[in-house]
């Protein structure tokens, strides 16, 4: 039996809740988290309509990628259409599930969605994210070292990028004296002890903490664990916004813009001109990203693909950099891709659906 809480939590390895902005609000939105899942509808964003689907197909959980209930609610009376969504998904007994802001803060959310639909190659995160990682110190007799350090790296510690399985260690004694109450794995009660121990120095997500730590204690041979752990400020390389690659030729601008049409499906753009210079280098951000110019800038993009630009934004392009603006639904909507596949390969007895309905409130005329 499937509940929610475990479809949830496949979501939350995905894109941690802990890498969400401040101002986010993701996660389960509404629904019992042990009530058993009859089927998922994932979409971009939770409205009426999209409830309505979800009942028609026989789902009781939405997961979305835009959160219905974003600023506090201090009554539900049906005034608006995030009350008469939440009513009708409380009256129905739907969940509603939201990953947002953490999910455009992981390497494999919505920016690499958009950097594999343009082909991007050699992609790389625009701006990592500080703070996320810790560092692991402890010390093992060295008969067990391999098996310990087997045990951490299963639960997720030591991956560097493209590394995996990375850890540093160095040789020395360790020396200790057991207690009567002790029941030590080596030596005995009141008696100097010396163990010939490696120090072990691993890299991991700090949401990953409860699990590795969980692991070291299971794999460690002693009764007491000597270890500690440290806050880093190193950048994370699989945690932060955007990303950056290079398109497989360099296009003219008239090339370009046509290609982008075609691979994301846009009706139009706006954009900003860089005359004969050719596109070769793009950054995407799903959703709001003109806050990355500089950084695209920085990082020498000839363009920024993103939605939801200001007419002053467009200016800070410096004629340097095409600033091509598709859409914040635009940008966004292939994001039900993600939540399918995520959700169908781990639980593929029941239906996951990807909605029918159009949510884009913005319409187009030409």
């Amino acid at each position: 039996m499937t509940k929610i809480k475990d479809i949830t939590a496949l979501l939350e390895q995905l894109a941690p809740l802990r890498y969400q902005e401040s101002y986010d609000n993701a996660g389960l939105q509404t629904g019992d988290a042990n009530a058993e899942v009859s089927g998922v509808l994932v979409t971009l964003d939770c409205t009426e309509e999209v409830l309505e689907e979800a009942l028609a197909k026989g789902c009781n959980l939405v997961v979305a990628h835009h959160p219905v209930i974003f600023k506090g609610l201090k009554q539900l009376t049906g005034r608006s259409y995030v009350e008469r969504t939440i009513i009708k998904a409380i009256q129905n007994n739907i969940a509603i599930y939201a990953s947002h802001t953490n999910l455009d803060n992981v390497l494999h959310g919505v920016n690499t969605k958009i950097a594999d639909k343009l082909g991007l190659r050699q992609q790389r995160i625009l701006v990592t994210k500080p703070s996320t990682l810790m560092q692991l110190v402890t010390f093992v007799p060295v008969e067990q070292t391999d098996g310990v350090l087997a045990a951490l790296h299963k639960a997720g510690a030591g991956n560097i990028g493209e590394y995996s399985a990375c850890s540093f260690s160095v040789t020395g004694t360790g020396r200790f004296t057991p207690s009567e109450q002790a029941n030590p794995a080596i030596g005995s009660a009141n008696q100097a002890e010396q163990v010939q121990e490696n120090r072990l120095e691993l890299l991991f997500p700090a949401v990953l903490q409860g699990r590795i730590m969980a692991a070291l204690k299971e794999a460690h041979p002693y009764e007491e664990v000597a270890h500690y752990l440290y806050n880093l400020e190193n950048q994370n390389q699989e945690v932060g916004i955007g990303m950056i690659g290079e398109l497989e030729q360099e296009l003219s601008e008239e090339a370009f813009l046509s290609y982008l049409k075609e691979k994301m499906k846009l009706q139009g753009l706006r954009y900003t001109s860089i005359g004969n210079q050719k596109v070769k280098r793009v950054a995407v951000c799903g959703g709001a990203g003109s806050f990355l110019i500089k950084d695209a800038l920085r990082q020498g993009a000839d363009a920024l693909v993103t939605g939801d630009v200001k007419y002053h934004e467009f200016f800070d392009a410096e004629g340097q950099l095409m600033i091509a603006d598709i859409g914040h639904y635009e940008s966004e909507v292939y994001t039900k891709e993600i939540f399918y596949d995520v959700i169908s390969k781990s639980f593929p007895n029941f239906a996951v659906l990807i909605s029918e309905v159009n949510t884009n409130p913005v319409r187009y005329t030409f």
